[in-house]
This record gives C-alpha cells, structure tokens and sequence, in this order.
C-alpha cells in the first residue's frame, strides 16, 4: 500500500485516467435501460426518417425504365414543372392551408377559452371534443360525404329547413375545399383544443383579476391577457398546423373522387407525388415533388425558427 501511494503521489495521470473509465462505467451500467431506449429511437428514426428522406434526394435525379436505373439530372424536376397539374396543386393545397388555418387555428382556441371559463362539467366536455380524433379517419370521411350529399345530406336538409340557399358541397368546383377543410377541422380540432386548454389553465389567476379591477371585459382580457401568455403556444401551433395542412392527403382523397374533384379543385401537392408514384410509376418524379414540398416545409422552419428568435431577443 506504501509503494502504491508513493506512485500515485509522483505520477497519478494513470490513476485519474483508470478512474475516471471506472466513473464512466459504472455511468453506462447505472443507465444502461435508458441508453438502450434512446438506441432504439435513434435506429427507428434513422431506419424509418432519416433513411427515406436520403433515399428520396437519390431518387429525385434518377430514372427507372426496364430495371435499369440512370441518372438524369434536373429531367424530374422539368418534367413535375411542366406538368398542367402542377400550379394548380400548389394554389389548391394553400387554399387548403389558409381555410384550415382560419377554421382549424382559430376555433380550437375559442372553444378553449371557453372551455376555460366553464367552472363544471370540464371533464365532459374535453371527452367530447377530443373524441372525433379518436375515430378512424376513412369512418369519419365516409359520415361526412353521406352529410354533404346534394339529394339526402343532413347539411342540405337543414339549409332547406332554414329557408337558406343549398349547396352541391363535393360536386361544386367552388365549395368543395371549403367542405374538405370543415371536415377535416371537425376530425382534427380535438388535439389542439386540449394543448390549448392545458397552456390556458398555466395562465396566472392574478392577471385575470388585475384586469377585471381595471374594468376589461371578456374580449379585453383575451386581447391583453390570455394571447401574450399563451403566445409562444400558439405560434408552435400555428407552425405545426401549416406543415400538416401543406401535406394534406386523406381527406380529399376519400371526399372527392380519389382526390381529384371537380375539374381537379381538391388536387394537392401529396394527391399529385400519389399518381407519379402509384398511378404513373413514376418514382424519379414523385421524389422530386416530394422534395419540393420538402424544402418549402423546411423553409417555413426556418423562418418560424428566426421570427420567435427576434421575439424572445
């Protein structure tokens, strides 16, 4: 023992070293369990994410004809470019994505706050909003196209009952990517509503009753209280909502004839990479337009990213 601690005394850059692997060991054995769950995400992310989207770059400048494969450059990207279906997708899927945003960003927030001033059966009612998410979507898609049929529709009949003008909803070039976004908002309120609620119930009590003594009404408090505190929420949100609506697919596809519509009115970007891909085999083109859509997304990201940088500075 005498001949070890004169050692170490002269020389212990050996034994900090064999300590601190020690220290480093029994680490890794302490969190093993949590290493290997983080492992596991890590390989399903590369295996089911990352890996696609590098695939997806690969194949936007390749072509497949008769099992063989070559390069061809820009070719997709002018052929996606050239399509007539093409501009008239992107105009589509940002009619989607504004109509979705003034009825799928908003109303959650109302029927929050609404929620919010309710002082019983609260449980109740996030039970019932939250349950339309809980049905599967084709289910839900289905109720909604029997709801907007122009003969036997629910929606009409009450339009008739009130004296209003009806409508042909899924058949009319001009309403049916209003009553895709109305079902779409129904199927997809739920989720937000609740995030909503749970951010508005961190809200502190004080300021709602310094600025009841100062005399704010409702819409008052809503205004300077309850849109600050929930801001960075709500800008979350809000960027959240505008990359799901950018790829909206289902619901178009199953209201409106494949996804087409009328004279092609409900055709969106994802519904346009679904025929290259599916309908024409071709994989080359459906990439490139999937990596369009991609770059757009991220450059949303981006500037979402700077914009809540300047405002926390």
């Amino acid at each position: 023992m005498a001949v070890l601690t004169a050692s170490s005394g002269t020389d212990s850059s050996p034994a900090k070293a064999s300590g601190r692997a020690g220290a480093l060991h029994r680490s890794v054995q302490r969190n093993l369990t949590a290493h290997g769950f983080l492992i596991g995400a890590v390989l399903c992310f590369a295996l089911f994410s990352w890996y696609p989207m590098v695939r997806e770059v690969i194949i936007s400048f390749q072509k497949q004809k008769a099992g063989k494969t070559t390069w061809v450059g820009l070719h997709n990207l002018n052929q996606i470019v050239n399509d007539p279906s093409f501009w008239p997708a992107w105009r589509n899927t940002a009619e989607f994505t504004g109509l979705a945003l003034l009825l799928g960003f908003g109303l959650p927030f109302v029927v929050a706050v609404f929620m919010n001033e309710l002082r019983h059966a609260r449980g109740y009612l996030r039970v019932l909003v939250y349950l339309p998410v809980m049905l599967p979507p084709v289910s839900s898609l289905v109720l909604f196209k029997d709801l907007y049929n122009p003969n036997y529709g629910l929606i009409n009949r009450i339009l008739q009952l009130l004296h209003l003008p009806t409508s042909g909803w899924l058949q009319s070039p001009h309403m049916a990517m209003l009553a895709v976004v109305i079902a779409s908002t129904w199927m997809n309120m739920g989720s937000a509503t609740l995030i909503y609620l749970a951010a508005l119930q961190n809200v502190p009590g004080d300021l709602y009753e310094a600025a009841e003594l100062d005399g704010a009404g409702l819409l008052s408090r809503i205004w300077h209280v309850t849109i600050p505190q929930t801001r960075l929420i709500l800008s979350l949100m809000l960027m959240l909502q505008i990359v799901a609506t950018m790829q909206v697919f289902v619901e178009p596809f199953v209201l409106t004839n494949g996804g087409q519509g009328v004279d092609g009115s409900t055709t969106t970007v994802v519904y346009l990479i679904y025929q290259y891909a599916f309908n024409f085999s071709n994989y080359g083109a459906a990439c490139a337009l999937g990596l369009l859509l991609l770059l757009c997304l991220a450059g949303f990201s981006v500037l979402y990213i700077r914009l809540n940088r300047r405002t926390e500075a």
